[in-house]
């Protein structure tokens, strides 16, 4: 039962974007259209071994960061240089490069938030940040050395284990700015992002926590990337900006991509009392599984259940849906007519920014969070690019025999679906999020007004 009484504010935000220099060069971008994928040479140099080669990466050089060699294991990063001095040796050592970007972010959020030492080093402040993979650059290194050419254990250095541990993100953050609460991460595929601010969302509401760093992070890695064209699910064909085109006609496939996203959340009475500037209120959040024993393919009765969920307290239509938009042929067609199932086919826009900057994988929901109080901030809803041709023709499970659903192609919602930014009043946005294991996420995030 919820404490009566909470509410959760947003008071920071921060992050790692591609081909950006910050949050505002990012919300520039994003606002006038422009698209953050690029071809990504560290894959195109493999050739044929494999299919896909663009993403919205983000490199050493544009975060600011230099990589110390180890002398005696070739490529192996044995710790970073912040050529900016945002963040001492000590924490660098430990970190791999997504939890670097996760420490700037923190430390980008808590500054907006306007915390001071004494509350970031409180009890009551907490940190969930999780991450869709693992240290994958640190244990390709490590491992080959050890596996590979035989050499002993301690090549791999003495913080392997720290720099790839799931939890990293977190115990990074906590570590750097000494907070005393809550430290943990939650990992749910590519609903990581989203489920780590819902359930820091839960710990205030519950009253188990009065500040929480939340979000979630993916590093750029060429491991992950081959993984994902592995299974033949990334885009190709197209120039890098066309690649990601969610509920378009012609889309084959997601754009693997990299990034961070980390918010500050805070107990809405405490930063109303003490003037803080509150870039939105979270008004709920519910998630839950598919349930059908299905790893990968989409559902619409769970999708269903999660919209049950999210407008069971409030019942209010939200003004922009930020849906999860991956470019997939299934998927993009099943939260299409899931949106619609729950809210018609009237008063409110839908907008994919994976079209603009591709799948961030877990720091997806994070990012996408941010994006939403962007446009809140903005009053302007962002695009989704590419969606040149919505499919006339009913989609083949449409045609099934027991598909309870909307009878439209996806092409009657074109209307819903802009290819670019414009104007309007926002007063909620809805973010939606799903991952592998049949994972479902979504909050409901609104002006203070």
């Amino acid at each position: 039962m919820q404490v009566t009484g909470r509410k959760v504010a947003v008071v920071g935000m921060g992050g790692a974007f591609p081909t950006c220099t910050g949050l505002d060069d990012f919300s520039e971008k994003l606002f006038a259209n422009k698209s953050l994928i690029r071809q990504w040479d560290k894959v195109a140099q493999y050739g044929k071994q494999i299919r896909s080669t663009v993403s919205g990466y983000i490199t050493e050089e544009e975060m600011g960061l230099e990589a110390v060699i180890a002398p005696i294991a070739e490529d192996y990063p044995e710790t970073y240089i912040d050529k900016l001095g945002r963040i001492p040796d000590a924490n660098l050592a430990t970190a791999d490069m997504g939890s670097i970007w996760a420490m700037l972010g923190a430390q980008d959020a808590t500054k907006m938030a306007g915390w001071s030492k004494s509350e970031i080093e409180s009890e009551q402040t907490g940190v969930v940040v999780g991450s869709g993979g693992a240290g994958n650059l640190i244990l390709r290194i490590a491992w080959h050395h050890f596996f590979q050419e035989g050499r002993k254990a301690r090549i791999a250095g003495s913080h392997t284990i720290d720099r790839t541990m799931f939890y990293r993100d977190a115990a990074n953050i906590s570590c750097l700015l000494k907070t005393k609460g809550v430290c943990e991460a939650i990992g749910s595929a590519c609903a990581t992002g989203l489920g780590n601010i819902g359930y820091a969302y839960r710990l205030i509401k519950f009253g188990m926590q009065d500040r929480v760093i939340a979000g979630g992070v993916e590093g750029s890695s060429v491991e992950t990337f081959v993984g994902f064209d592995g299974m033949m699910v990334l885009s190709k064909g197209f120039t890098p900006e066309e690649s990601s085109r969610p509920f378009d006609l012609n889309r084959n496939g997601f754009v693997c991509s990299f990034g961070a996203g980390i918010v500050a959340l805070e107990e809405y009475e405490m930063a109303k009392a003490r003037g803080a500037n509150i870039l939105g209120v979270i008004d709920e959040y519910f998630n839950n599984s598919d349930g059908d024993g299905d790893m990968f393919y989409p559902s619409f009765a769970g999708q269903q259940r999660m919209w049950k969920g999210l407008l069971n307290t409030r019942g209010v239509k939200p003004d922009v849906v930020k849906v999860h938009g991956t470019s997939t042929p299934a998927g993009d067609a099943i939260e299409l007519l899931s949106v619609v199932d729950a809210l018609g086919d009237s008063g409110y826009h839908i907008s994919a920014p994976k079209s603009q900057f591709g799948h961030m994988l877990g720091g997806a929901g994070s990012v996408e969070f941010i994006t939403a109080l962007l446009m809140l901030e903005n009053q302007k809803v962002l695009p989704c690019l590419n969606s040149s041709t919505l499919n006339p023709e009913l989609e083949t499970f449409q045609k099934a025999e027991g598909w309870a659903g909307p009878q439209n192609p996806l092409a009657a919602y074109r209307h819903l679906v802009p290819q670019e930014s414009f104007a309007k009043e926002i007063n909620s946005v809805a973010c939606l999020n799903y991952g592998f294991g049949g994972t479902n996420s979504a909050i409901s995030v609104s002006r203070d007004i």
